[in-house]
């Protein structure tokens, strides 16, 4: 039978529009995932006190997000969704697995959850993740089965920055007594050694059976690991520079232990206090690797075509490295602002405009959508991130969705609009965010509707979601 003309016409239109989307140049994507950096520490969210010259001048060549978050308020949690573009409640990856229990083989981003890399690479992207993974330590959730060509880093929650006996640092660690038995701080006779009985805890053991690791084999890494992860980034960058590709690179710094390279604690010598010192340079350290990053994006001539999306994993912990979450309340482990709001950039020269300044709710699922639509991969129905790239354009066009949702354990929080309805094993409370960004004000007493109102909401999206699978 003879299709009519009219028919014909529209099916050769769609076969050009499919095939004009296929060989359409697609950009390059980067994600630099930052580890316990507080929302008020970069010079561009506010902070005065480290100088962080590279990340404000990418915030300056794209947007800034005010209100962005993470799924959780924790490491491994929190990279779940980042990696599948889902909340990680859906498939039972709820917590935060540590020290031995990375080794045991049911803990993992489920086998079945495909991650953005296998999305990517199954459309013609090389894909490659540094520096740390904290979805499974086992052999069924190591990165090259998750859709990465190319590991290099380590599999546990983290990892000290130099091997022993730590050259050319100044570290810091949490102790639960002194060596003469009190309580207080002490410092080693050379001043690179100082233990700190505040938090009334050892430091975990981050390297047991955590080595650093290229691809799955062991590797003896004396460069100090922001430089190492940076080297590793950079030279992916530059071999891949003619095809499309994917790069994770997931830094440990801030995270602890505290460990601070010489040349830049020098750098904040006027910082009175060395718990604050140490941070300061991690932190500026950090800064400089990611400027080196992003020159290597222009050194291969790859910049123009490639997004650049920085955030951190979750808020700062503030009691154990110093961090600021200013202006927010609460910090890491908090379902508060201060543990879930993060600092938050994309940059893409020539499509994302320039100092642009977002105060949209978004949230870090969306970003991964948003690199596979860029990329030609498909993103399945259940995917819960939206795509941002009409507002990264500049487009008028609003987020099509306004609310987001936790769950952590017994302690729940929603946000919609400028509401935050939230609870941490009680009652319900109530913030207006607009009025109110510290959550100093509950309001739920004066708003029993609004709260009725929001805790149907979370319920509807909870009845979705899944226990925790361990």
């Amino acid at each position: 039978m003879t299709k009519p003309p009219l028919l014909c016409l529209a099916l050769a239109l769609v076969a050009s529009a499919a095939w004009a989307a296929q060989t359409a140049p697609r950009p390059n994507i980067v994600f630099i995932v930052a580890d316990d950096l507080g929302y008020g520490e970069l010079g561009s969210y506010g902070g005065r006190e480290i100088p962080t010259p590279h990340l404000d001048a990418l915030a300056a060549s794209g947007m800034r997000f005010t209100d962005a978050y993470v799924t959780a308020p924790f490491c491994a949690a929190s990279r779940a969704a980042l990696v599948t573009g889902r909340y990680q409640t859906r498939f039972g990856f709820e917590f935060n697995p540590i020290g031995a229990r990375n080794a045991d083989p049911r803990i993992g981003l489920p086998v079945g959850e495909k991650t953005i890399a296998d999305r990517l690479r199954d459309v013609g992207y090389a894909t490659a993740l540094v520096g740390k993974w904290h979805l499974g330590g086992t052999a069924d959730y190591h990165p090259q089965r998750r859709g990465f060509d190319e590991f290099f880093g380590f599999l546990h929650e983290g990892h000290y920055f130099v091997p022993p006996p730590w050259t050319g640092v100044t570290t810091w660690l949490r102790r639960r007594a002194l060596p003469d038995g009190g309580k207080g701080r002490w410092t080693s006779p050379d001043g690179r050694l100082i233990w700190s009985t505040h938090l009334n805890n050892h430091e975990p053991d981050y390297d047991a059976d955590n080595p650093i690791l290229r691809g799955s084999q062991h590797v003896e890494e004396r460069a100090n690991l922001t430089d190492a992860f940076t080297r590793e980034a950079c030279d992916f960058i530059g071999r891949h520079r003619a095809q499309p590709f994917f790069l994770l690179l997931a830094y440990n710094s801030v995270h602890s232990p505290m460990q601070a390279p010489d040349a830049y604690l020098a750098k904040f010598a006027h910082v009175p206090d060395i718990h604050r010192r140490i941070f300061a340079a991690m932190l500026a350290h950090l800064d400089d690797c990611v400027g080196q990053v992003v020159a290597q994006l222009r050194s291969a001539g790859v910049a123009e075509k490639t997004l650049v999306v920085f955030l951190s994993d979750n808020g700062g912990p503030t009691r154990e490295l110093t961090s600021s979450n200013a202006p927010l309340r609460g910090e890491k482990g908090s379902l508060f602002e201060g543990g879930v709001r993060v600092p938050f950039l994309a940059a893409w020269p020539g499509v994302i405009p320039a100092g642009r300044v977002v105060a949209a709710p978004v949230i870090s699922i969306d970003f991964t959508v948003t690199a596979q639509h860029l990329g030609g991969a498909v993103t399945p129905a259940n995917a819960d991130g939206v795509n941002l790239l009409p507002l990264l354009r500049g487009e008028s066009a609003p987020v099509s969705r306004d609310t987001l949702y936790w769950r952590v354990g017994e302690r729940h929080a929603l946000r919609a609009g400028s509401w935050k309805l939230l609870r941490d094993r009680g009652p319900w409370q109530l913030y207006d965010l607009a009025a109110d960004i510290g959550e100093k004000s509950d309001l739920a007493a004066r708003e029993p509707a609004r709260v009725a109102e929001l805790t149907a909401l979370w319920e509807k999206w909870n009845a979705a979601n899944v226990a925790s699978k361990w």
